[in-house]
Parts: structure tokens; C-alpha cells; sequence
């Protein structure tokens, strides 16, 4: 019997592997054999005489054959990638357990000693799958976690070093360039406007323009103070806080228990909050005193601001009345720029008792 040639084409992906139509032919004919040869068996064993039914192992041996051409089609045409090798494994295992239940069955029962090489076979495949998949155990995957964590936060880490930086670099430009030419400015228009005494339409025109010099260059120490205050960056955040409590229009006591110097980022946090916070009492509590504690304690530093006013503010309310709520834009910026450092900022403000603001923020992030 001659079989078809097997072609060398790739169409299917690989070099040598049979097309559709000639594997249908090929499996086919296999299936021919089988039958022809598995009759002519049990004929010969009708013809010798009935008894016990020995064609069933001629059988068993041809249907593997087949069974095996079968399995080798489907293996070739298998995943790519790791997981081929798992699946080409997890097929050969069931097609062994499978032929050992069969030979348990035709050997009458009994004992079910199919159950140790089944267990074993198993055992082996599972492990092959925990090999494969090794990144969905909890370990791995917790690790995996871990690491990203420590990637994005020496990230940003280093994004709000830069940050800090940048507007530090913009305070400083604003106060020795733009802020120094007005004032250059403003000294120039005051001599102009004294030799123009006897023009005194001009110099009520020199006058008016000295004046908006002089507007700008308040306006611009305000915004220069509000991105990064000089003291800041010069002194460090006790004296930051304590120029803020000097030029606050309520009472304020300062507690610094901080000795040294913090990250650039976590002190113009912590500026920010205090600076907020007075504000926000000296909008609706001006008649009250206010406290401002700074302390390190368990790798955080801790900012307290606490008032004697009316008390009733929340962070998350539209409108406040009273203590140093404020206003909800403020506070909620706070909270965001506290958060954003992996912190924490709290607002107590019983009414009648007075407000309390505290931040809390790792100072080693």
C-alpha cells in the first residue's frame, strides 16, 4: 500500500508538516489498517472458537497507534511559547491515565491500582503548571508588587526634588531680576518726579506710575513669598514659621522641637499648611490666638495649628464660618499636597471649642 508523500511546505508554519487534506488522507488510511487489522484478528478468534475474548489487546494496541497519530497532530499544532511545553504535557498525561483506566477495565476491575500513577502523573503536572505560571504565586506577585512600589517612589522622589528645586530657582529669579528691576524703576521715577516740580501735570503722571511700580513690586513679593519664601530656603522651617507667626495679624506661639534640617519638599509642605492655617484664622477667628507645634516623632514630622476660635470647620465643607476652616480651596489644596508626600492631614473643629489642623509627613521619603 503506498501512502501519500509529505510535503515540504511551510503553509501550516513549519517546514515538512502535511497539509489539511493530505493529513485527512493519512488518517484515513491509518484508520483503514486498523480496522482491516483488528477484524481479520477477531475473525481468526470466531473461527478457533469462542472463549475468552483475546482479540480485545490486538484492538488496544491498534487503537494506540492510532490514538498516537491523533495526539502527535494536535501536539505539532499546539501554543507557541512557554505554555506549548505544558499543554504537549498535560495531553500525554491524560492520554496515559486514559489508557491505564482502559487496561484496568478489560483486565475485570477490581483493585483500582490506576490511582497511584494517576496521582503521580498528576503530581508531576501540577508542578510543570506552578513552573510555568511561577509569577501568579502570592510570593512572586508580592514581590513583584514591592518593587514597582519602590521604583514609583524613588520616582517620585526624585520628581518632587526637582520640583522643589524649580521653584526655588523661580523665587529666586523673581526677587534678583524682576522684582530688583522695579524697584530700580521706582527709584528712578521718584528722581525723575523731583525735577519736575515745575511741571506739575507731568510730574502728578511720574507719580502715578511710581505708585503702580511701587503696587507691582508688592504684588510680586507676595507671589515670590507664596511659590517659596526666602527665609525658607535660607533658615530652614522654624524660622520660616516663626516670620509667619511674627507677621500674623492674631496672637501666635510658636513650639519647634526640629533641630535640623528636612527635605526641601517636606518643609514647603509643611510651610504651606501653617501659612494656610493662619490665614484661614485670621479670616474667621480674628479675635482668637492661635499655637504652632513642629515636632519629629517615629520618622514623621508633625504639624499642629491650633486656635481658640468658634470652632464648626470641616475640610470638606463648601463654606466655613468659623475657626481656621477657611476656605475649601485652601484646605483641600493642602490636603492634596500633603497626600501627595505619602502623608496625612486631619481637621478637628469642635463647634465652640476651636480648630485644630494637623499634618502628618514622613520626612525620609
Amino acid at each position: 500500500m503506498i501512502f501519500p508523500a509529505m510535503s515540504t511546505s511551510t503553509d501550516n508554519g513549519a517546514a515538512g508538516r502535511p497539509d489539511g487534506d493530505e493529513y485527512e488522507v493519512t488518517l484515513a488510511l491509518h484508520g483503514m489498517i486498523v480496522g482491516l487489522v483488528g477484524g481479520v484478528v477477531t475473525i481468526v478468534w470466531a473461527v478457533t472458537g469462542a472463549g475468552y475474548f483475546w482479540p480485545m489487546w490486538a484492538w488496544l494496541g491498534l487503537l494506540i497507534t492510532l490514538a498516537i497519530h491523533v495526539l502527535g497532530r494536535h501536539l505539532v499544532d499546539a501554543l507557541e511559547g512557554r505554555a506549548r511545553p505544558l499543554a504537549v504535557h498535560a495531553e500525554v498525561t491524560i492520554f496515559i491515565c486514559g489508557l491505564e483506566l482502559v487496561i484496568w477495565a478489560m483486565t475485570g476491575g477490581g483493585y483500582f491500582w490506576p490511582i497511584w500513577p494517576l496521582v503521580g502523573f498528576g503530581s508531576i503536572l501540577g508542578v510543570h503548571w506552578l513552573l510555568v505560571n511561577r509569577e501568579l504565586l502570592p510570593t512572586r506577585r508580592e514581590r513583584q508588587l514591592t518593587e514597582r512600589v519602590d521604583v514609583l517612589t524613588r520616582t517620585r522622589r526624585g520628581a518632587l526634588d526637582v520640583q522643589a528645586a524649580e521653584l526655588r530657582r523661580i523665587e529666586r529669579d523673581l526677587h534678583d531680576g524682576a522684582q530688583a528691576r522695579l524697584v530700580a524703576l521706582s527709584m528712578q521715577l521718584g528722581r525723575a518726579e523731583e525735577r519736575l516740580e515745575d511741571q506739575p501735570e507731568v510730574a502728578a503722571l511720574v507719580r502715578q506710575a511710581r505708585g503702580e511700580a511701587g503696587a507691582a513690586i508688592k504684588e510680586l513679593r507676595d507671589l515670590a513669598r507664596g511659590i517659596a519664601p526666602p527665609v525658607l530656603a535660607d533658615r530652614g522651617l522654624v524660622a520660616a514659621v516663626e516670620s509667619l507667626g511674627q507677621r500674623s495679624p492674631v496672637p501666635v506661639t510658636v513650639d519647634a522641637q526640629i533641630d535640623r534640617r528636612l527635605l526641601p519638599v517636606v518643609e514647603t509642605a509643611a510651610y504651606f499648611v501653617v501659612a494656610e492655617a493662619l490665614t484661614n484664622v485670621a479670616k474667621h477667628a480674628p479675635s482668637a490666638s492661635a499655637r504652632v507645634t513642629l515636632a519629629e516623632r517615629d520618622g514623621l514630622l508633625i504639624v499642629e495649628i491650633a486656635d481658640d476660635g468658634p470652632g464648626g470647620a470641616s475640610i470638606d465643607d463648601d463654606a466655613r464660618t468659623g475657626g481656621s476652616g477657611g476656605g475649601s480651596t485652601g484646605l483641600a489644596g493642602l490636603r492634596n499636597r500633603v497626600e501627595a508626600l505619602d502623608g496625612e492631614l486631619r481637621v478637628t473643629s469642635p463647634a465652640g471649642v476651636g480648630t485644630a489642623i494637623r499634618a502628618e509627613l514622613p520626612h525620609g521619603i
